[in-house]
Order: structure tokens, then C-alpha cells, then sequence
């Protein structure tokens, strides 16, 4: 069932992507800063009950519905799991601005790719490091966007995918802001959590798919220099599996051989569908498993 709801939320969002700026992911963001303006009194404690509060009860609630869909007909708790996934999966978001960028890159139009880059990060960026931030970006929306939501739907269910993309629109908007650093400590902290495990089994795979022995030296010796330490594990191994550099200009670098140009744009979206279709691989197999099981 797993296999089957993942495959199918993938070939939907691919004929039918969510527009960037939809009224679901617009809700949320707008939901989330209005917990932090309403709440935040620059305490810790008051973060993790709002936390608690706000997460527990969607998860759950998401559980109950595909539990009691799944007890009516199992095709109706099979469609539960492919919407769920559909709006907290984004692999064409990736695609897109990856293609995108390369092409204004390829086509010598750097003023479209800043604005291409500034749309899809929220900041802008020299003309030199154009290429080298898309393909961070692309690899962390990658991670986020669609394997850290597979771990936690296949570990969890739809409760899970759904734990996991509201733990990081909470990191997001509470932990990466001043004004609710602490109010946002335990989002952070909740979220590096879940993050750690999807993380590096993400880095193990990009090494697999690509250069290996590249991969993981980059991860072993050059991930624990960037901050967050899972966003490191995830870009070292990428980096190094693509035989590109990365980082610089007062950021740690990561990789291996040249500095990453538009050429290692569309390498990255390769990676990306490999490491992929392994993943599918691994959760057919369990899927499998578990039905001989049974």
C-alpha cells in the first residue's frame, strides 16, 4: 500500500503539480506566524506547548481519517494516503526551478536566473554563485520536499508525512527568525530529530547512485563544517557524488572537483530521480516483505 500511494501522489504531482504559491501552503504559512505573534513570549516553554498543541492534534486527526476511510474500503484509505501525499510532497517544485535556472543560465540571461534563484530561496545572490546555490537549494528542497516526507509516510503513514512537513514549516517560521529564536527552540530541535535518520540515508544513497568513494569522503570530512549538521551530511555527499564544489564565499566548502557551473544543474536533477527510484525500490521490497508475511 505504501509503494503503491507513493507511486501514485509521484505520476499526480508530475501531471498535475501545485501551483508554488497555493492557497493550502499559503494557509499554513500564515497559520504558523500566526501562532508566533499570538504566543510568543520569548520563552521556551511556551514554544513547546504551542508545538504540542498545534501538531499532535492534525497528526492524529489525520490517522483517524485514514484509519476509519481504510475500515469502509481499502481503495478509500489508499486515496486518503495518495491526497495526504500529494499536498506535502513537491518533487516538481525541484524539477522546475532546477530547470529553470539552468536554462537561463545556458542561455546567458543571469538577471532571469537571480530571479529564478530569488523566488525559489528568498534572497538573492551574485551572478557567480548562481549555480552553486541552485543546486544546494535543489538538493535541500529534494530532502525536505519529498525524502524526509517518504521516511516518515512510510514509517508513520499519512500521520507521519504530515508530522513531518508541519515540524519543518514550524522550524522554518519560528526557528530561523530573531524574534522567535528561543519561542522557536524546540521546533528546531524537533525537527533536526526527525531530520537525522531521512538525512543520512539520503547521503548513503546519492553515494550509491553516484561517485562513492567521493561521496563519503566529503560527507566524513567536510559535513560536520556546515550548520545545520544535517543540511552538511545531505550537501557533502551530493557534492561529492557529482564531483562538483560547492559553499564558499564565507561559507564552508563542500565536494570535490570544480567549482559547480550551469553544466551540474541538471546532474543534480539525475541524482536526484536515481537516489529516487532507489528509495521505490526499498519500499516495494518492504511492501512485498510484508505482504508474504501476512
Amino acid at each position: 500500500m505504501s509503494f503503491l500511494s507513493l507511486l501514485a501522489a509521484l505520476l499526480l504531482e508530475q501531471a498535475r503539480p501545485l501551483p508554488r504559491r497555493n492557497r493550502f501552503f499559503l494557509f499554513f504559512a500564515h497559520y504558523c506566524a500566526e501562532l508566533a505573534h499570538r504566543f510568543n513570549t520569548g520563552r521556551y516553554r511556551e514554544g513547546v506547548i504551542v508545538w504540542i498543541a498545534t501538531v499532535l492534534p492534525l497528526v492524529v486527526m489525520i490517522a483517524v481519517i485514514y484509519f476509519l476511510l481504510d475500515q469502509v474500503s481499502l481503495l478509500l484509505g489508499w486515496a486518503w494516503n495518495v491526497a495526504v501525499l500529494y499536498f506535502t510532497m513537491s518533487l516538481r517544485q525541484f524539477m522546475d526551478s532546477c530547470g529553470e535556472l539552468a536554462q537561463a543560465l545556458r542561455g546567458g540571461d543571469p538577471g532571469r536566473a537571480r530571479q529564478v534563484l530569488a523566488r525559489w530561496r528568498g534572497a538573492d545572490a551574485d551572478s557567480d554563485a548562481i549555480a552553486r546555490l541552485g543546486i544546494e537549494r535543489g538538493v535541500l528542497v529534494a530532502w525536505r520536499h519529498v525524502f524526509g516526507v517518504m521516511f516518515w509516510f512510510v514509517l508513520l503513514g499519512a500521520g507521519g508525512a504530515v508530522l513531518y512537513r508541519f515540524a519543518a514549516w514550524l522550524a522554518e517560521s519560528w526557528g530561523e527568525r530573531a524574534e522567535t529564536q528561543v519561542f522557536g527552540g524546540f521546533a528546531r530541535q524537533a525537527f533536526a530529530f526527525m531530520d537525522w535518520l531521512p538525512a543520512r540515508l539520503l547521503a548513503l544513497s546519492f553515494a550509491v547512485v553516484g561517485n562513492f568513494e567521493d561521496a563519503v569522503y566529503c560527507w566524513r570530512s567536510q559535513a560536520a563544517n556546515w550548520a545545520p549538521l544535517s543540511d552538511g551530511v545531505v550537501l557533502a555527499s551530493a557534492a561529492g557524488a557529482l564531483g562538483v564544489r560547492i559553499g564558499g564565499d564565507s561559507r564552508p566548502e563542500l565536494g570535490t572537483g570544480d567549482v559547480a557551473d550551469a553544466d551540474d544543474l541538471p546532474g543534480v536533477i539525475g541524482l536526484v530521480w536515481r537516489a529516487l527510484v532507489v528509495w521505490l525500490l526499498l519500499v516495494l521490497l518492504l511492501t512485498v516483505a510484508s505482504w508474504v508475511g501476512a
